[in-house]
């Protein structure tokens, strides 16, 4: 008799499926060199032609068509240092240097009173606080800015040269991608509101002769016990904090009406900065906040110095002509 297997339904690693607080996230790690990340705004999705530079692909070396996300990448605005020192249980933050120029901050944070250009010499880490410039996006009906805390990598001395020559100036997104280079997407993922057994952890539906109900699950478990929290039930689907690791990038466009098709991305308008082109799919809908950072899970992977996009689609999602 062949041996009965019933994996369990969903996974646990996620768990406690809740909304969270904000879509703009705290980063938890950082690798790489120079500045180490970037926010924009997620556009929608397109398709290219390029030429495919995987080597084991069945398709090498020839003209493929794939599908594309574009992010929108108005310029950001370096405010700050903060500067870090190692404890036992992590790290602990001992000051900050603020550049002269925050009126554009003053619905985000309490602002310092006074700025004291303090030296701090026995540091262990050091990172950027820069703020995203929404106003600058004709597709996002926001205008308070986002503020990230963003790692530079290198030696200490190199961080500090280069945070203190970016402090109070724009940063773009060439100062710190280039095209062919892997980056890690976090974001939030779309939100469902309130759903069932059956749509939220894809449970079978119980037999047609089941009392009462058929999209449910079977038991809650043993009596004389509490729920386990293992147990799939109802509740909040979507607008999830979640990392993407891996996503080439294709390009990094100046010219957006080399990507803005006919009547304007649907849901989102026209591409009025620079943009990201990214090999496949994102997190989260149009408009949505996404931060970018240089991969940390891609060793050994394949390098690209410049993918060969032959022909980016501008045809009107709307029928427009």
């Amino acid at each position: 008799m062949s041996q009965h297997s019933k994996p369990r339904r969903g996974s646990m690693g996620y768990s406690p499926r809740k909304r969270v607080s904000s879509e703009k996230q705290v980063v938890r790690s950082w690798g790489g060199e120079g500045i180490l990340g970037f926010a924009g705004y997620k556009v929608g999705m397109s398709h290219v032609m390029l030429v495919d530079y995987r080597p084991t692909s069945l398709t090498s070396g020839q003209e493929v068509m794939v599908p594309v996300t574009i992010v929108e990448t108005p310029p950001m605005k370096v405010v700050g240092i903060r500067f870090y020192e190692s404890m036992p249980y992590g790290m602990r933050s001992i000051g900050e240097i603020w550049s002269d120029n925050l009126q554009e901050l003053d619905e985000v944070i309490c602002l310092p009173k006074k700025k004291e250009k303090k030296e701090y010499g026995n540091y262990d880490e050091l990172r950027i606080i820069a703020h995203t410039q929404p106003y600058k996006v004709t597709g996002v009906p926001k205008k308070k800015p986002e503020l990230f805390e963003i790692g530079v990598g290198g030696e200490l001395k190199e961080k500090q040269a280069l945070a203190e020559s970016l402090l109070g100036k724009e940063i773009s997104i060439k100062d710190v991608f280039k095209e062919g280079e892997m980056v890690d997407v976090i974001g939030v993922t779309k939100g469902k509101g309130f759903q069932g057994h059956i749509k939220r952890w894809g449970v079978k539906l119980l037999a047609h002769k089941n009392s009462k109900h058929r999209r449910m699950i079977g038991t809650l478990g043993p009596w004389l016990q509490w729920v386990r929290p293992s147990v799939p039930q109802a509740g909040q689907m979507g607008f999830h904090r979640r990392t993407e690791y891996n996503k080439r990038i294709l390009k990094i466009g100046e010219k957006p009406e080399e990507i803005n098709p006919s009547g304007g991305f649907i849901r989102y308008g026209l591409v009025r900065n620079e943009h990201v082109i990214l090999h496949g799919s994102i997190v989260g809908p149009e408009k949505r906040l996404v931060f970018m950072r240089k991969a940390i899970r891609y060793h050994a992977g394949i390098k690209v110095e410049k993918p060969q996009i032959a022909y980016v689609s501008t045809t009107s999602r709307q029928g427009v002509r």
